[in-house]
């Protein structure tokens, strides 16, 4: 899978790049056909009153649909986790769906060929 990663209003470093790929790479194991990872990071709004407010996106590119997760939160590593927790169970959904429509493609061929005897 290959990850692109995006700052906005904020400088990306290493160590916040290196924290980004660790956790979506791990999206991986519960579902292997993931393309591509989206991910942007960055303040949301500067105003004063609202404190500092960290904001992730990720849109994760899969065959047949892609999956948009956003957060925000106070600090930039929860913002991560939180729409990586969620990818995590949008990605199983799809998994479960596609294996699910794939085995009722396979018993309508199995049917069909039955019929025909």
């Amino acid at each position: 899978m290959q990850i692109n990663i995006t700052g906005k209003g904020i400088e990306l470093t290493d160590a916040i790049k290196d924290y980004i790929e660790k956790k979506f790479d791990g999206l991986e194991k519960f579902y292997d056909r993931i393309i591509r990872a989206n991910v942007t990071v960055g303040m949301e709004t500067k105003h004063h009153l609202k404190g500092q407010v960290y904001i992730c996106e990720c849109r994760l590119e899969i065959p047949g649909k892609d999956v948009f997760a956003e957060k925000n939160e106070k600090t930039l590593y929860k913002a991560i986790d939180k729409v990586r927790d969620y990818l995590e169970g949008e990605v199983k959904k799809h998994k479960a769906k596609f294996f699910r429509s794939e085995q009722r493609d396979k018993n309508v061929r199995r049917e069909s060929k039955e019929y025909q005897m």
